[in-house]
């Protein structure tokens, strides 16, 4: 339970719609007790009418009899209509903030999941993480919701009928409340397997969850490899795993009924053996027997529910401890300050080395360089030399490991880092647009903006002319991950998205990779004019993507191997020149 105590701040924040809630379930129970009350009134008077008829004193017709087994009959038509009813505002306040709870907490975990680092979701499945916000928070919700209902269901049902019950005759109560022990023992180590075995169903599916993200997402791959009869396979096993899982946990569950259904049986046994002797002694009347038997089916369900608002506490347990080891996760970058920043667009790096946590890969060793404010620097290497690192660690996505980032002369760390990420225009290496249509996902960074700039941005990123060939122009919806348009479309889709914000800080990852020479050149040219003012940072395997930049820098193993301007660089033999020789080879079989 330990786990769930996290959800008392919820319980405090709607104390009085949960306090309004408790009152209609007391009214409620009190209302079942009537009809009990009334029925032994009911069986007392005719068992007396009849006692006088047979003693010969009850020749002479009654009329006042009939007239109060009416009105008898009809207060327990009310007291049950009543009971109905409060049932009904019951259900209408607890269950309700049991969703308002809910909202909540999605809102919180969605809330922490942005939050996070980088490297958090590196770490962790994306299916796992889906699973946790949607299947356990409804897990949850059941013991926010119906178990917190029930509780004090039973909680005050016990409390007022074993008090009336007491008052009647406590021999009798005490033989009729005998199987209730027994039955909690048995709920309690029940209930401890219950806990595990929901833990393991849990854990599956979120295995199943990200399978089935990953084969949707890859689905292009799959199908070019044929692989989708091997895919069912390894989802049926997985799916079987999880049947498994789920067949013990209700064998487990399926011990709960039957055992409660005979103790309350047994109750119900007693009641009229016990309760028939105390009649014959005269301690209680017939009355008394029949009230009592309602009062044991009245306590059935509550006793009955007992084991099933167990098995949803210990669900509930073991998904609020799997939502607990996110929800307890500080984020690696936290925003330091609430000071405003104002970008100029300086950035320097002292001997920045970094290695990442996960794999231990040290992607920069000792580097250093300057981009002044306003000019353009581009980097150029193999892969895995370090060039995205650089690009991450200047949007503050990681923080070095040693040496620091400076931005305009202070330490990355200590300026605001939302104002610094929305000065930073980022294309990544890997274009990503969201299932929307195109004018959205230009328009993602700087929100509603007008047609005319959102067609602006395009055209300076060459893909206004793709856009208007398809049927509904802007407002096409490129689906899943962008998956209805072509690489190329996405990586200019990607770079209007950036170009819209006007930002002082454009990022470059490679995002011209999946563009012919022609194109590229063609946006090259749209950009040039836009990074006039604004500090550029290009990073690309192409050395025609990078030959007009102030100042280029090779990075090869995480180190710095050469640095200077295009012509500077081309005067040397090195890396630089060899690729710039090599490219232009290409280029011209390709022409031929």
């Amino acid at each position: 339970m330990k786990s769930l105590w996290v959800l008392n701040k919820y319980f405090y924040k709607y104390r009085f719609r949960l306090l309004i809630g408790v009152a209609f379930v007391i009214i409620s129970v009190i209302f079942g007790v009537f009809p009990a009350i009334y029925v032994r009134e009911s069986f007392d008077i005719v068992s007396k009418a009849i006692q006088g008829f047979q003693n010969g004193s009850g020749n002479e017709a009654n009329p006042g009899l009939r007239n109060q087994l009416l009105l008898y009959g009809g207060i327990i038509i009310g007291a049950s209509l009543l009971k109905g009813l409060f049932m009904f505002f019951m259900r209408q306040t607890i269950i309700v903030v049991s969703r308002y709870i809910e909202y909540d907490m999605k809102n919180e975990i969605f809330d922490q999941y942005q939050n996070l680092s980088l490297a958090f979701y590196k770490r962790n499945n994306t299916g796992d993480l889906m699973n946790r916000i949607s299947e356990d928070v409804s897990r949850v919700r059941m013991y926010l919701g119906p178990a917190v209902m029930y509780t004090i269901n039973v909680g005050i049902s016990l409390i007022i009928i074993i008090a009336i019950m007491l008052t009647i005759n406590v021999r009798l109560t005490l033989y009729v409340l005998i199987p209730f022990p027994v039955l909690s023992i048995a709920i309690y180590y029940i209930s401890r397997k219950i806990n595990l075995k929901s833990e393991q169903v849990q854990r599956q599916l979120s295995n199943i969850s990200t399978y089935v993200q990953e084969a949707f997402s890859g689905i292009r791959v799959l199908k070019a490899y044929v692989r989708e009869k091997r895919s069912l396979e390894d989802f049926t096993r997985e799916a079987n795993i999880y049947l498994s899982k789920n067949e013990e946990l209700y064998r487990i569950n399926a011990l709960f009924f039957p055992l409660m259904v005979l103790l309350i049986g047994l109750s119900t046994i007693l009641t009229v053996y016990i309760g028939g002797q105390e009649a014959i002694r005269g301690n209680i009347t017939t009355g008394n027997i029949a009230e009592f038997i309602i009062y044991v089916n009245m306590l059935t369900w509550p006793v009955a529910s007992i084991g099933w608002v167990t098995s949803l506490v210990q669900r509930a347990a073991a998904s609020q401890e799997r939502i607990n080891e996110f929800l307890q996760v500080t984020p690696e970058i936290q925003n330091p300050t609430e000071e405003p920043f104002k970008l100029e667009g300086k950035v320097e790096f002292r001997n920045v080395s970094f290695v990442y946590p996960d794999t231990g890969i040290k992607a920069l060793d000792e580097v250093s360089f300057t981009i002044e404010a306003g000019k353009s620097l581009a980097i150029i290497g193999k892969t895995g030399s370090g060039k995205s690192t650089v690009a991450n660690l200047i949007g503050r996505l990681y923080d070095p490991t040693e040496g620091s980032v400076l931005i305009d002369d202070q330490n990355i760390k200590n300026v605001n880092l939302y104002d610094l990420r929305r000065a930073i225009g980022y294309v990544p290496q890997e274009a990503f647009l969201f299932s929307d249509n195109i004018a959205r996902n230009i328009s993602f960074g700087v929100g509603n903006v007008p047609l005319e700039k959102t067609q602006e941005a395009a055209k300076n990123a060459e893909v206004h002319a793709n856009i208007t060939e398809f049927p509904k122009g802007y407002e096409t919806r490129v689906g899943e991950r962008g998956i209805t348009l072509s690489g190329g479309q996405k990586q200019r889709v990607s770079i209007a998205r950036a170009v819209i914000k006007e930002p002082r800080f454009l990022i470059f990852d490679d995002c011209l990779s999946a563009v012919d020479t022609e194109t590229e050149e063609n946006i090259l040219a749209n950009l040039k004019r836009l990074i006039q003012k604004r500090t550029t940072l290009i990073i690309s395997h192409r050395v025609s993507s990078v030959k007009h930049a102030d100042e280029i820098m090779v990075l090869d193993n995480g180190k710095i191997t050469q640095r200077g301007t295009h012509d500077q660089l081309m005067k040397v033999d090195g890396y630089y020149k060899k690729m710039y020789e090599q490219q232009l080879m290409e280029d011209s079989r390709k022409a031929v």
